[in-house]
Parts: C-alpha cells; sequence; structure tokens
C-alpha cells in the first residue's frame, strides 16, 4: 500500500514546490506594478498665476484718409507779353508773404512809363497855362472887356486841362502798376508745391507760374462712417501715423457737412502740426495715412499679453483650477495698454490665469505654480 501511494506523494509536493516557486518569483513585480498606479501623476510644466486687473484704458477710433494741402495758392503772371528774364524759386522751397519768386523783363514797361510820365507834365503845364486865363478873365468879368462867352471858355479850359492831368496820372499809375507786376511776388508764406515758370517764356496775364501750400499747413482728411460721425468734435485729438512709421498729434479743425452717397463716410479735417509740411517732414500732400481719434477713458479688465494664447485664429486664457489642473476659456482681446491686454468676458477678478508658460499647456494639464516671489519677477 505505502508503494503504490508514494509516486503520488512526490507529485503533490511537487506541485506544492512549483506553487510556492511561482508566489516567489512574481510576487515582487506585482508589488512594482501596484505601486506604479499609486504613485500621484506628475505636473506637465511650472507655470506662474495672476489675477485679472481694473485699469483706465483709452478708447480710440481708428480711420484712415489721405494728406492734403491746408490751403493751396496759385500764383499766376499779372503782366501780358513780356519775358520771363529770372526764376528764383524751385519747388519745395519755403518762402515768406512778399518775397520775390520771378522777375519779367521790364524794358517795355519803362518806357511806357516815361512816356507816361512825359504826359502827365504835359498836362500840368497845359492845366497851368489855362489856369492862369481862367483867373484873368475872372478879374475882367465886371468890366466888360470880355464876353460872357468868353469868359465861360477860358473857364472851361481850365476845368479840361485839370482832367487831362487825372487821366495821366491815371495812365502813370497804370504803367507804374505793370512795372511793379514784373516781379512776381508771394502772397503768402509756404512752401513752394509746383513750378511751370520757365526762362525766356513769354506769358499772358493769369498764366500760372507757381503753387504753393499756404503757411506749410497740412490737414489730414479722414473719412469717418455716419455711425460714429457722432462721437467726433472740433478739438478732439489725433494721433496721425505716416507712411515711415512716424506718429504726430493733431486737432480736429471741422467735419464735412455732407456724407458721401456711396461709401456712407463723411472727411473729418484735422490740422497737422506746423512743421509737418517742411520739407524733411514725414508727410506729404496726397500721401495715405493711418491715425486714431482720442474719444477718452474707460474701465477696462486687462491680463497680461503672456497669458493670452492664439490657437486657430482664437484666443484663449488658461485658468487655474483648485486641483491644480488648468481649463481652457475662450476670450476676446480688445484695448492694449502697454504689455497688458483688454479682456471681453469669460473671466472675473478672482479668477486665476496662467501667465508664464500659457503657451505651452493643453486643456486639463496639471500644472505646478511657482512662489510668488518668482512669478512677481
Amino acid at each position: 500500500m505505502k508503494t503504490k501511494l508514494k509516486p503520488a506523494a512526490y507529485i503533490l509536493a511537487a506541485a506544492f514546490a512549483v506553487t510556492a516557486a511561482g508566489i516567489v518569483a512574481y510576487s515582487p513585480a506585482t508589488q512594482a506594478a501596484d505601486d506604479k498606479k499609486t504613485e500621484p501623476p506628475k505636473a506637465a510644466l511650472t507655470v506662474t498665476t495672476t489675477k485679472p486687473s481694473n485699469a483706465s484704458l483709452p478708447i480710440k477710433l481708428a480711420a484712415n484718409g489721405n494728406v492734403a494741402a491746408w490751403q493751396e495758392a496759385s500764383v499766376s503772371s499779372e503782366s501780358s507779353g513780356l519775358r520771363l528774364t529770372e526764376v528764383r524759386v524751385n519747388v519745395g522751397d519755403v518762402v515768406k508773404a512778399g518775397e520775390v519768386l520771378a522777375v519779367f523783363s521790364a524794358e517795355t514797361v519803362n518806357a511806357d512809363l516815361a512816356q507816361a510820365q512825359a504826359a502827365l507834365n504835359e498836362a500840368q503845364a497845359n492845366a497851368a497855362d489855362a489856369a492862369a486865363n481862367a483867373a484873368r478873365a475872372r478879374t475882367l468879368q465886371n468890366s466888360g472887356a470880355l464876353s460872357v462867352q468868353q469868359i465861360s471858355q477860358y473857364n472851361t479850359a481850365e476845368q479840361t486841362a485839370n482832367a487831362r492831368i487825372a487821366s495821366a496820372k491815371a495812365a502813370l499809375a497804370s504803367q507804374q502798376l505793370r512795372l511793379k507786376y514784373t516781379r512776381v511776388v508771394a502772397p503768402d508764406s509756404g512752401v513752394i508745391s509746383a513750378r511751370s515758370a520757365t526762362v525766356g517764356a513769354v506769358s499772358g496775364a493769369g498764366t500760372e507760374l507757381f503753387r504753393m501750400i499756404r503757411q506749410g499747413r497740412l490737414e489730414w482728411r479722414a473719412e469717418i462712417v455716419a455711425a460714429d460721425l457722432r462721437n467726433i468734435k472740433p478739438g478732439l485729438s489725433a494721433t496721425v501715423k505716416a507712411a515711415n512709421g512716424s506718429e504726430v498729434t493733431g486737432k480736429v479743425r471741422m467735419i464735412a457737412p455732407t456724407v458721401d452717397p456711396q461709401t456712407r463716410s463723411a472727411l473729418v479735417y484735422v490740422d497737422l502740426p506746423l512743421n509737418a509740411g517742411s520739407k524733411d517732414a514725414p508727410f506729404k500732400a496726397g500721401m495715405f495715412a493711418s491715425g486714431q481719434f482720442e474719444l477718452g477713458a474707460s474701465s477696462a479688465m486687462t491680463v497680461p499679453q503672456q497669458a493670452i494664447v492664439v490657437r486657430d485664429g482664437f484666443s484663449f486664457v488658461f485658468r487655474l483650477n483648485a486641483d491644480k489642473h488648468v481649463s481652457q476659456i475662450k476670450v476676446q482681446p480688445g484695448r492694449r495698454l502697454g504689455d497688458r491686454i483688454e479682456v471681453l468676458g469669460g473671466l472675473t477678478t478672482d479668477t486665476q490665469v496662467v501667465v508664464r508658460g500659457a503657451g505651452f499647456l493643453n486643456d486639463g494639464d496639471l500644472v505646478n505654480i511657482v512662489a510668488d516671489k518668482i512669478a512677481a519677477k
């Protein structure tokens, strides 16, 4: 009986040995796997956070328009049939009121002036003789030596001589005026913007020789849609930006009384500083310029620029939750003030938003928050 049961005992003993060996062999790996399951998740990134703050931001209205001359003066010839002998200015020159711009030949005018002066002298001599005759005739009026008709003729001759003096003086003044017109002068201070005067040319009266920007003043003619005109008032400040990036501050002078029926916009005339039209100034008449009107200021909720993340054409911020996970929130950015951006809705002043490291986060990430003193830096 013992001989038959011994093999079975060996088999059972071997099975128990294998089971024990398996328990010993696999128990460390199983324990390590369990340890991994109980380990806390690791933070994706170390970030800094802040809360939105309220700030007073300027309200601005953007617009586009052209730069033009405040007023453009046309300087023309007032003489006819005279040859231009000298041109003293060119395009871009700054001139003063009364400055000589061009000179015409005065030879013919001087001859006519001398002739008019001689005619005046002759008329004065004849008038003196006629006055003497009339005076003698009046002394003999009661003597009967001269008839009433003769005395009347002497008086008429005196009056005619005086009229000829007046006519000769008018002719002399006309020739003096022609002599004055041989020198073309600037009607006002300003900048020469165009020149058509050519030395040697014989021009007629009224021929334009120069064009000038009066007083060097330029204006920005901004196009404003009708709905925004109620916000624009004379005296309002406007910042105008030139093509090279230079900016100047101007003042609204007037608003056009009509609105373009095609574009439904009106022109707002903004006076630029006086030196804006100088030779080296960034603004030139006829150029395009953009600008902004200063409409005041209002309170706004702002966050640092680093907190705004742009993805797929939309703006987002990451809100820090109580469990140190972040939630991606879509926001609408508004005005900018330095390195801070206005946020229009979606946040409250108590919301903690990620600043540094926001661009590397995804929705639901676990983050590690640095100390406040480091975040302040």
